[in-house]
């Protein structure tokens, strides 16, 4: 038996024996994710359990090093892992941006001090992470933002605001990017920080979308003090930084475009609706072909970005595939729903449940970069086409 064949056995039965029953069921909606923090309710003594059990095995991140929490597990091990979890159905026990976003960033840039503090904790679950990218004038230009953070000797003092930061409402701590030298070029004189919610001068302000609600929020800074250990890499170079951890976003984003697919087909969950409509049909079976290669082409992406041998420019390839995907796959449920599928608060089992996904992914092409970035990024370092 080979070592792969031997881990796979191995995580299979401890999966079978530790996984809970209610935590191998479908996600239904946001309220079965477990997003962890320091003000965490768990919905459900299985929500708990799951994740005690993962974080103590060190497979919230199994691909981390032990000494951070991890499982140290290796890249096909760690693929094995997830296969394995799909296969019976099981939860991710961690929803974290600390995980999927800030933690690669730490492992690369962060100092021993920063990478022993705050990474055992995230996966733990012990500490929630929100960004502070955007601006209200510096988006898509995010290298113009303007948030400022000046040196006051013994800290840090921070003034400025940030716009669509997720969550903001509910993270305890936020990695963010603010100018330390507002004289130098705009890509330059960025510094990449970290600082409590808690801190005084903090505040947030939710924004609601069409959708009805909403996870994002406006984020205030004013005066904010700031240690001044908490700057992640160099000072000035946080653009390096923050560049790093936008490729990791794009790939969390992409991820959207295999929703729902880890079981049925959309075509097996819409068989009913679209049994009388040829046209639908095929649009559904058209659409289940290109999910199925989004997902090859995403293992195979994820193999060659843990071996070092991704093109840096990949992650905004699937970032715009992946969400232009999920855009198609809620576009055709709401035409599979005819009328039905208009319905908004009438009926309290759904409460406009399929109405309130189509009109959120339309935020898809617009976070994490907006899809004509990602394809001007594609145009110019993957097929090279010339400048205008």
């Amino acid at each position: 038996m080979s070592d792969s064949e031997a881990f796979r056995g191995e995580a299979r039965a401890w999966l079978e024996a530790n996984c809970p029953a209610e935590m191998r069921e479908p996600v239904r909606d946001e309220t079965d994710l477990c997003w962890g923090g320091r003000d965490l309710v768990f919905k459900n003594e299985a929500q708990r359990r799951w994740l005690e059990r993962m974080a103590e095995r060190g497979w919230t991140v199994p691909d981390w090093p032990e000494r951070y929490g991890g499982g140290g597990l290796s890249p096909a091990e760690a693929k094995i892992l997830k296969q394995e979890m799909a296969r019976i159905g099981a939860r991710n026990p961690l929803t974290s941006f600390g995980i999927s976003m800030l933690g690669p960033a730490l492992l690369k840039y962060g100092d021993e001090g920063q990478k022993s503090r705050y990474l055992p904790e995230i996966a733990r679950g012990e500490i929630r992470w929100c960004q502070g990218y955007s601006e209200p004038n510096a988006g898509s230009d995010l290298a113009s933002l303007q948030t400022k953070c000046e040196d006051k000797g013994d800290h840090w003092l921070v003034n400025g605001q940030k716009v669509w930061t997720s969550y903001a409402d509910k993270a305890d701590w936020i990695f963010c990017l603010v100018r330390t030298d507002p004289q130098a070029p705009k890509h330059h004189g960025i510094s990449f920080i970290l600082f409590d919610m808690k801190t005084p001068g903090v505040s947030t302000k939710p924004i609601l979308l069409i959708s009805g609600s909403s996870p994002f929020c406006e984020t205030f800074f004013d005066d904010v003090k700031v240690p001044k250990d908490q700057v992640v890499g160099e000072v000035n170079k946080g653009w390096d930084v923050a560049k790093y951890l936008l490729g990791h976003e794009r790939e969390m984003i992409s991820g959207m475009g295999l929703a729902g697919q880890a079981g049925a087909a959309l075509g097996e969950v819409l068989r009913d609706a679209v049994a009388a409509d040829p046209v639908l049909r095929a649009d559904v079976a058209r659409f289940d072909v290109d999910a199925m290669a989004f997902r090859a082409m995403s293992e195979r992406f994820i193999d060659e970005l843990k071996a070092g041998q991704a093109h840096p420019a990949q992650p905004s390839m699937m970032k715009y595939a992946g969400t232009e995907l999920n855009k198609r796959r809620h576009e055709l449920v709401m035409a599979a729903g005819g009328s039905d599928a208009l319905e908004w608060e009438s009926d309290r089992s759904r409460r406009g449940k399929a109405a309130r996904e189509w009109l959120r992914t339309k935020a898809n092409s617009i976070e994490g970069g907006t899809s004509e970035i990602q394809l001007g990024i594609i145009a110019k370092r993957i097929l090279e086409l010339p400048g205008t």
